[in-house]
């Protein structure tokens, strides 16, 4: 029982800094002139 809660605290140790990784906002091109003639992405 105390092997099986050990493992648990363990993997949820590790688990939730992954859950805090994630997409904040849609990616948006710099401001002032670009340098590529097409925006990204292209079909």
């Amino acid at each position: 029982m105390i092997k099986k809660l050990t493992v648990l605290i363990a993997v949820l140790m590790l688990a939730v800094p992954l859950g805090a990784c994630g997409k904040k906002a849609s990616p948006e091109p710099p401001s002032g002139k670009t340098d590529y003639p097409r925006t990204y992405p292209t079909s």
